[in-house]
This record gives C-alpha cells, sequence and structure tokens, in this order.
C-alpha cells in the first residue's frame, strides 16, 4: 500500500489538536492547581482575603465555565461586563473540549485503519507525522516563549486581541470585578508553562514511541 500524504498531515493535525486540548483541559478541570496558587502567590496577604473566600470565588466562576451553573463570583463584586467576557470564556472552554474529542475520535479511526492495513502513512523527511506534529507546535511555542520572557504583558494583551475580537471587557477594573485580584498575571504565566509542558511533553513522547517501535520492527 502506497502510504498516504494527506492522511500523515491529517494524523499529524489531529495529534497536535489532541495533545494541546488535552493539556488546556487539564488545568481547566484540574482545580488542585489553582488551589496549590493560592499560598504558592501569597494571595489571602495579597488580596485581604481569606483562603476559602478566595476557593468560593473560582469555585463558582469554574463551575459556570465548565457545567453552565448560574454564574456568580462568591463574596467578590463583579460587573456586566465582567460577566460577559467569562460567556465568551465559556464558549472557548467548550471548544477547547469538542476540539479534544474530535481529535480522539480521528485518531482512534486512523489508528483502527492502520493496524488493519487499511491504510499506510508518508514519512516526510524520513520522519513519523508524530514528529511534525511535536516539532511544529514546539516551534510555535518557542517563539511565544520568546515573547512572554521578554514581555509577558504584549504576549497577554496579543492572545485577548486574538481570541476576543473587538472585545475590550477582558481588561477587568478590580473595583468593580474583583475576581481579577485572585487571578494574577504570574498564575496565567504559570498555567502556560503547565499547557506547554504537558502539551509538548505528550507529543515527544509518542514521537520517541514512534520512533523506537520503528526500529524495532526494522530490526526484528
Amino acid at each position: 500500500m502506497k502510504p498516504s500524504k494527506l492522511l500523515s498531515i491529517l494524523l499529524s493535525l489531529a495529534l497536535a489538536l489532541f495533545f494541546l486540548s488535552a493539556a488546556i483541559a487539564v488545568p481547566i478541570l484540574c482545580r488542585p492547581f489553582y488551589y496549590h496558587q493560592i499560598d504558592a502567590l501569597d494571595l489571602p496577604e495579597t488580596t485581604g482575603w481569606s483562603e476559602e473566600t478566595i476557593r468560593g470565588a473560582y469555585d463558582e466562576v469554574m463551575d459556570y465555565l465548565v457545567f453552565g451553573a448560574p454564574f456568580g463570583t462568591g463574596e467578590l463584586r463583579w460587573s456586566e461586563s465582567g460577566q460577559a467576557h467569562f460567556a465568551d470564556c465559556r464558549t472557548l472552554f467548550r471548544l477547547d473540549f469538542v476540539l479534544l474529542g474530535v481529535s480522539a475520535a480521528v485518531l482512534a479511526v486512523l489508528a483502527v485503519l492502520y493496524r488493519r492495513g487499511k491504510l499506510a502513512f508518508h514519512r516526510f523527511c524520513g520522519r513519523s507525522p508524530a514528529f511534525w506534529a511535536a516539532a511544529g507546535l514546539s516551534a510555535v511555542f518557542l517563539l511565544a516563549a520568546v515573547w512572554a520572557v521578554i514581555d509577558f504583558t504584549s504576549l497577554f494583551t496579543a492572545f485577548h486581541h486574538v481570541f476576543f475580537p473587538g472585545k475590550t471587557n477582558w481588561v477587568f477594573d478590580w473595583r468593580t470585578d474583583e475576581i481579577i485580584l485572585i487571578l494574577p498575571e504570574i498564575f496565567w504565566a504559570k498555567t502556560g508553562a503547565l499547557v506547554l509542558a504537558l502539551c509538548l511533553g505528550g507529543l515527544w513522547l509518542t514521537a520517541l514511541t514512534a520512533w523506537q517501535l520503528r526500529k524495532r520492527r526494522q530490526t526484528a
């Protein structure tokens, strides 16, 4: 069977989307990651609110974003503008979950067909689709990491312009939307680092596994 270039590209894209969307889903669904930041970032001391109050505000927002519960920020003040921004975020969260499910389904179908000998993947420059998925996202993340080191605020602003085009409600006023005080920039930087580590770690592990399996077959 002639290896397919188109299917190889599809596999690379599906792998990249799967690991990226899965990595993004981790901090969304794993609340202990945020709970750990409460003490690590000294949020009770810097905000004047107790850990219980901070957790309550975060949990209520996440219940809205993930489960569609009524919007609220616990004991903290919020505005209509702030709620509108979180509504936009909820749409992006759901999009991430959809991409995760779709990419997982595509990978499952490709894996079954490959195991049954129904298709073969072209190896561009002798490299597996997993390698190119990892290399492509690594290049993108490397550029983003350099940008973040140089000016994280600029990267943060550009990110919001891309994903919330034409809107400014993501610029919170802490006096009307106190939730922003418990979600400082350093928290988002740590979240980005976690996503990067999980995504690239999973992709490069997959690429390494594919390389080892091919090498084993060639020497068998």
